[in-house]
């Protein structure tokens, strides 16, 4: 098997998992914050600053899921059965909010459906990070296979990254809207961005902490020589990044904010990363231990080489096309 051809791959799924949690970061943690609106006016202008882009932002979703399933079979086929309830709670509930914003648009009674958009968005985002929290934690593989419980992702780290990814999708949600709206919600929204961001660094922290005790191969990795003259600049930009969100955030500053927080999803994925690479399913399956065959990846590569360059094109093209901030009564539509 051409060795390189798995690291290829991760790197690309890799970069469809991030595009996805902080392009859809953003619609999800403004459907987080949707009950602090103070009436339906306001609730029309958050949604509407993310009316060009929200469902476009979940195809990273479908490309990550799809890429696993064709390049990663023995992956997909040990993460599924470890992780069916999350992933069919966490689909549902795009569902229902992908219906709410649909319908909350064009509707007169807007009540239920601007309620089924929060909890669409809240249940979805939680689910996402139960899920992460298993797969930090280790699936238990045997010959190959998943051989655990149906529940066995209900545990209180992976609820703690539940609600520490909650957490970060409103970080992201606040500073978005400080960015593309006007009026009382974005002056709104810069308070719920600090109060996000200390969340966020609470929850980082706790994660920090708790996987190296949790897993001596991530300890391992983060605190032994000479591992950790290389990595610790990993921290210490995080603390930096979070200081300059915050500040930017007193400064009034517009865009800077919501770059520094997806600066530091960027940090907290590279976290990830170095704590768990080459394993695709920790602690047992490495990239090269699930891989399909080399024809399959090749064939599967030279598609996605051709379209990712269109998709990020169009990605591209539509924020410019609906730059701007959003004021009150209006609408890009």
């Amino acid at each position: 098997m051409e060795w390189y051809l798995p690291l290829i791959w991760s790197a690309i799924i890799g970069v469809a998992v991030i595009l996805y949690v902080v392009l859809d970061g953003f619609d999800l943690g403004i459907g987080i914050l949707f009950p602090t609106a103070s009436d339906e006016r306001e609730r029309d202008q958050m949604m509407r600053s993310v009316a060009p882009f929200w469902d476009g932002n979940e195809t990273w979703l479908i490309m990550g899921g799809v890429g696993l399933f064709v390049v990663f079979p023995q992956a997909y086929a040990v993460i599924m059965p470890a992780l069916y309830l999350p992933m069919i709670i966490m689909l549902l509930a795009l569902v229902f909010r992908g219906v709410a914003f649909e319908f909350r648009l064009v509707s007169h009674s807007k009540t239920w459906w601007s309620f089924a958009f929060t909890a669409g968005s809240t249940i979805a985002s939680f689910a996402q990070g139960v899920i992460l929290g298993h797969l930090i934690e280790g699936i238990t593989v045997s010959n190959g296979a998943f051989s655990g419980g149906p529940f066995d992702w209900a545990t209180p780290f992976a609820l703690l990254c539940g609600l520490g990814l909650m957490c970060g999708y409103g970080l992201l949600g606040a500073t978005w809207l400080v960015m593309k709206t006007e009026g009382p919600v974005a002056r709104r929204a810069r308070g719920q961005a600090k109060f996000f961001l200390v969340l966020v660094l609470a929850f980082m922290a706790a994660v920090s902490l708790w996987t190296p005790l949790m897993e001596p191969r991530i300890a391992e990795r983060w605190f032994s020589l000479p591992n950790f003259y290389f990595l610790w600049p990993v921290p210490s930009i995080t603390a930096l990044t979070a200081y300059l969100v915050w500040r930017w955030i007193n400064e009034e500053r517009d865009a800077p904010p919501f770059l520094a927080a997806i600066v530091l999803f960027l940090l907290g994925f590279a976290g990830l990363v170095i704590s768990n690479f080459p394993y695709l399913v920790p602690p047992s399956l490495t990239v090269w231990d699930t891989a399909a065959g080399p024809a399959s990846q090749i064939f599967m590569l030279m598609g996605t080489l051709l379209l990712l360059p269109m998709i990020i094109g169009y990605f591209i093209f539509v924020h410019w096309l609906f730059r701007g901030k959003v004021a009150e009564g209006e609408s890009y539509h």
